[in-house]
């Protein structure tokens, strides 16, 4: 379906903070502690005595010296001065002690501390390396990581409608799917009815392959075209008569029953079950009175014994008012087809068949032409063995300009046969409302709407209020597309089998090249997105979607979608998933897009635990392991799913 943009590895952020230095200590860290120590154990008394003291020896000393004193009051006085100095100084002895063991506890004290700073420091560095290369590894896996992984169509859907959308996001989106398709061995059919060749790039990347696509420019190549050949009277008559309905309402089952009569009683009872668009017109004027019949004799469109029979098929004069006016209707309806198969062509094996209508062509024209091929195209469908789901995988684009009746059968006939049908509609009439998503296992896309009330009907089948990731790389490519679309929006097909050798050539018959084989990895793919398309050209070489904003799901926003944004809806086992998608074919080029789906991903980083629950974690933030990883833009197609 495209790719979802998610982040596996969340930002890591700034880089853990360094820890903080050891302050540098001071000069003498144990001067405040010398001062606040020894204050308090010195007394300043015991400090005056021993001065006093001293100073009083000393005169003693000095009058025995000059004889002033007898020596024995000298000698008395100094051995009374000695006592008290002993005295005072014992005390000042013991307080200096004390002073020196207290500051060696403090240095202990110091020294203890100043050893615990720096093994915190030296753990802190130790976990700061640890937690800095953990942040290197998250950083470096954040900015490698591949941020697209591609979203499939789950496995029990077997249609997918996609609603809204430009011309530009059809062309994304059918390229995309398309493309996967081809890959993978399948079968495309691309009906576009759109006028506006979005299966052009589609075209162009089959063609550079070497699958040689098959396009029809209806009505141009109408001759050409014959998908009715080898329908049974009846079912021819279900398809006509479905198709002369196609440019009025849902007509009533009365008129459709009355419509399929006359084309069957015509075809069987006058043609003899076979007959051609021309005899049939020829047919239905001679009935519905209109014109001469004698100029379709001399035309050899009918004979004289079929024209009796018609005439007489509803009574002689054909007074059958209603049967007139139907095959009047039937008539002028057909006239359209009337070039239909006239020349039969031989044509090559192709995986690709495009039949798309000029817009050049009237309005009425395109829309009979696009009901005949689509119910056509439902008969063989039908007829069809089943065969593996999606193996045939068939485009509508345009869908919305059939009616509810002929989209119906078509839904019905692909569920049946396991062919996949994804129907593009460009709005939402009642018809389209009542169908989506209904009908089978249907997913739908909603993609740019174009008007109010429709975005509003898709905001309440999506969920209003919801929020979804949108990555900036959508909006900028969506901004180029807008300026000029890189796709085949805005060009026209070029017919493939205008100039295919008529059958029943007398050449021998050619040897057609055999179709290449299935690939076993998108690598050929990538070559011819790059070479044959311009989708990646507006994309960053590095492939970074540059981050995402938020969107609300609300009527606005969906009107303001980017041109490839898509915003996917299914039921699942786990409950109703909705996705936004970017169906951009050029993403796959990008060296950051995935192989797996994001889901597959997350569960091989986190595998089941026991008791069979998912071991998923809610924020998804590891990668598989190198080895189990697939080499890089690798997707394998081998799954069979789109």
């Amino acid at each position: 379906m495209g790719w979802r943009y998610a982040q596996v590895h969340p930002d890591p952020g700034p880089p853990p903070p360094r820890p903080e230095p050891i302050d540098d200590p001071p000069d003498d860290p144990l001067r405040d502690v010398h001062v606040r120590v020894r204050s308090p154990m010195l007394d300043r008394p015991v400090k005056i005595i021993a001065t006093g003291t001293g100073v009083f020896g000393g005169l003693v000393l000095a009058c025995g010296l000059l004889g002033v004193l007898p020596w024995k009051f000298a000698g008395v006085g100094l051995l009374a001065c000695l006592v008290v100095l002993g005295i005072t100084g014992y005390q000042s002895w013991q307080s200096e002690r004390a002073l020196r063991a207290r500051l060696r506890q403090e240095r202990e004290r110091i020294d203890r501390e100043r050893q615990a700073r720096e093994r915190r420091l030296l753990a802190a560095q130790a976990e700061h390396a640890a937690a800095y290369r953990e942040w290197e590894r998250r950083r470096r896996a954040y900015e490698n990581q591949r941020e697209w992984y591609p979203v499939a169509v789950p496995p029990e859907a077997d249609r997918v409608d996609i609603v809204g959308g430009t011309l530009a996001g059809w062309s994304a989106a059918v390229t995309t799917m398309g493309a996967a398709r081809l890959a993978a061995g399948a079968r495309v059919t691309v009906l576009d009815f759109s006028e506006g060749a979005v299966a052009g790039d589609l075209v162009r990347l089959a063609t550079a392959r070497g699958d040689d696509p098959l396009v029809w420019v209806l009505p141009g190549d109408l001759p050409r075209l014959d998908l009715s050949s080898g329908l049974s009277a009846d079912a021819l008559a279900d398809v006509l008569s479905l198709v002369v309905g196609a440019g009025e309402e849902e007509t009533s089952t009365g008129d459709l029953s009355l419509d399929n009569s006359i084309l069957e009683r015509v075809i069987s009872g006058v043609f003899g079950g076979s007959a051609t668009i021309p005899q049939l017109t020829a047919a239905l004027r001679a009935l519905a009175q209109v014109g001469d019949p004698r100029d379709d004799l001399r035309r050899g469109l009918i004979t004289e014994e079929q024209l009796a029979r018609v005439t007489t098929m509803y009574g002689r004069g054909a007074t059958d008012r209603i049967v007139i006016r139907r095959a009047w209707a039937l008539e002028a309806q057909l006239r359209k087809l009337e070039r239909l198969g006239t020349e039969p062509v031989l044509l090559p094996p192709s995986r690709l068949r495009v039949v798309s209508l000029d817009r050049g062509a009237g309005v009425l024209t395109n829309r009979i032409l696009g009901t005949y091929v689509a119910t056509a195209l439902t008969h063989r469908i039908r007829n069809s063995p089943s065969a593996t789901r999606w193996e045939h995988t068939v485009f509508l684009c345009g869908a919305e300009k059939l009616r509810g009746d002929v989209l119906d059968r078509l839904i019905d006939a692909c569920e049946a046969t396991g062919t996949g049908l994804v129907l593009l509609y460009r709005s939402i009439p009642p018809h389209v409302r009542e169908r989506l998503g209904r009908r089978g296992h249907a997913a739908v896309g909603f993609m740019r709407l174009g008007n109010a009330e429709d975005a509003k009907i898709a905001a309440e089948h999506i969920g209003t209020g919801r929020r979804l990731q949108v990555a900036e790389l959508t909006d900028t490519a969506g901004a180029a597309i807008s300026t000029g679309p890189p796709g085949s929006a805005e060009a026209c097909y070029a017919s493939t089998i205008a100039y295919a050798r008529v059958r029943g050539d007398a050449l021998t018959d050619p040897v057609w090249a055999p179709l290449p084989a299935p690939a076993a990895d998108d690598s050929v793919l990538v070559a011819g997105i790059s070479s044959a398309t311009a989708w990646g050209r507006t994309l960053p070489a590095t492939g970074k979607a540059g981050g995402s904003r938020e969107l609300l799901v609300e009527p606005h926003e969906l009107q303001e979608l980017p041109p490839t944004a898509m915003i996917f809806t299914h039921s699942a086992a786990t409950g109703r998933r909705v996705l936004l998608v970017d169906a951009n074919p050029g993403i796959i080029t990008l060296p950051t897009t995935h192989s797996q789906q994001l889901e597959e991903v997350l569960q091989q980083c986190h595998p089941p635990a026991e008791g069979g629950r998912d071991a998923l974690p809610p924020g998804g933030t590891e990668s598989p392991s190198p080895e189990r990883e697939p080499s890089p833009g690798r997707t394998d197609f081998r799954s069979g799913r789109p």
